[in-house]
């Protein structure tokens, strides 16, 4: 607990003119300081301001990211059936490219894979074949990989050359 020390006013007639001054010297000092640290709360509450603003601004696409890649790792494997059905139906096939375009707009790419290195990032080696082709290069695609804003969202799963 604070205790509180009992203040006496003097008045300027009865202070000395040396004890006059040094208590404004004193008061002007106090008011110095009560101007600096005025000045320190206030820079470092704006500090603060734009920390939380910054931090906003980078989590809240962060979420949007994380909520748009639950909905698409869902949607995959009906674009793989639409892709398997739109072999036999050509109506199945305007339905598979409507999906493809869509996720094009949410920055969605497919993993280019036949004819390619093989590059362990990007595709998952299923099997290797004996082929005419120089070892390493993909053969055959099995499963379609996808990235989404350039990160990894699915690997493709690839045969590959021996």
């Amino acid at each position: 607990m604070i205790k509180k020390k009992k203040i006496a006013y003097i008045p300027e007639e009865e202070m000395s003119n040396d004890k006059f001054k040094k208590v404004k010297e004193k008061l002007k000092e106090c008011q110095k300081e009560k101007e600096n640290y005025l000045t320190q709360a206030q820079r470092a509450r704006a500090d603060l301001i734009n920390y939380r603003r910054r931090q906003e601004e980078k989590i809240i696409p962060e979420i949007v990211a994380i909520g748009q890649t639950s909905i698409i790792h869902k949607i995959l494997p009906v674009l793989d059936s639409l892709e398997v059905g739109a072999e036999k139906n050509k109506d199945v096939e305007k339905i598979r490219e409507q999906m493809i375009s869509v996720l094009k707009e949410c920055n969605i790419e497919e993993i280019k894979a036949v004819g390619e290195k093989f590059n362990p990032e990007f595709h998952e080696a299923v099997e290797q074949v004996k082929s005419d082709k120089n070892s390493g290069i993909i053969i055959q695609q099995v499963q379609k990989g996808y990235l989404f804003n350039n990160k990894l969202l699915r690997t493709s799963k690839v045969k590959v050359a021996k």
